[in-house]
């Protein structure tokens, strides 16, 4: 018997939460119907938080999911499951925040880079989140400023603050309000502090850092999606990441990912430039004069590095 259209709201293993269409307080649990998990060999999971997806009930009175409908985008990083190529974080989102920490913990230009040119990969539009900027230690203030540089001039809207200030609030609301948003970072970044200061119903579990490594434990263990009633929308909070790789990439593609690179790709003297050791290569002449960044063009060499 069919059930309805729905939303994924939360998946852990092999089981899944559904919010119908037509019934949306009422979730449902189900499982994946066998024959769609043989369908997509290429990924650890083939539904994802977010993804549309069609339910019936079968003969033995369990509801389960029949049909994946078609994403609008996803995000995909590669797996840590070496028999897998592929893991989706989510689907169908309407932004992606990235949660930035400059201490406690540390994240790298490099691993902001790799989900920056995920997104434009995807065409997700992307807004950067520094988190904990009461926990600067001052001889870091420059460094703070150089990371806001570095983005705001290639087009990214940037916010420094700290989600624990109760004048952070309002920022945090209007970034949220009315967008279904996916947030991604390092485990300890403040993702659920940061949800809990859009909608305090939701009370979600936050934690410290580990006293051994500085970096964040992984309170959230599954990915979910929440409803802001408040604000419009929804935002899904996934496990904290400690490291991203990029997957389905060529190397030829990799810079016009970058916003800065993909807008002087084509003044270079080789159309297949890849901007290394060409000759009359405009990517480098603006790195050597400065309007681009270092720390990104080191990046755009990494992931050439990687991708081999």
């Amino acid at each position: 018997m069919f059930l309805g259209q729905g939303t994924v709201v939360r998946s852990v293993g092999s089981f899944y939460r559904v919010l119908l269409k037509h019934s949306p307080d009422k979730p449902i649990e189900c499982t994946l119907r066998g024959k769609i998990r043989l369908q997509n060999l290429k990924t650890t999971n083939p539904i994802a938080v977010g993804d549309k997806v069609l339910i019936s009930r079968e003969s033995t009175g369990e509801p389960v999911i029949t049909e994946i409908l078609p994403r609008t985008n996803y995000i995909l990083r590669k797996a840590t499951n070496l028999s897998k190529q592929e893991h989706i974080l989510c689907a169908n989102i309407d932004q992606l925040l990235l949660i930035i920490t400059l201490s406690s913990p540390a994240t790298t230009l490099g691993f902001i880079d790799r989900i920056l040119v995920t997104a434009e990969a995807y065409h997700i539009p992307t807004r950067l989140i520094i988190n904990k900027i009461d926990l600067i230690p001052e001889i870091f203030h420059e460094e703070l400023k150089k990371y806001i540089n570095i983005y705001e001039s290639i087009g990214y809207d940037v916010y420094a603050l700290s989600a624990l200030d109760t004048n952070a609030q309002d920022t945090i609301r209007g970034i949220l309000s009315n967008r279904i948003s996916f947030l991604i970072g390092l485990s300890g970044s403040g993702k659920s502090t940061i949800i809990n200061r859009a909608e305090p119903s939701l009370n979600l579990k936050v934690g410290s850092l580990s006293n051994f490594s500085n970096q964040g434990k992984h309170i959230t263990t599954f990915a979910e999606m929440h409803q802001l009633p408040n604000l419009g929308g929804a935002v899904i909070n996934a496990p904290g990441v400690r490291e991203f790789s990029l997957t389905g990439f060529q190397k030829n593609e990799i810079g016009q990912w970058f916003p800065e690179i993909r807008s002087r790709m084509h003044q270079c003297k080789f159309s297949n430039c890849l901007h290394l050791n060409e000759p009359a290569c405009a990517v480098k002449e603006a790195v050597q004069n400065q309007k681009i960044a270092t720390s990104r063009y080191n990046s755009y060499v990494g992931m050439l590095q990687h991708n081999d």
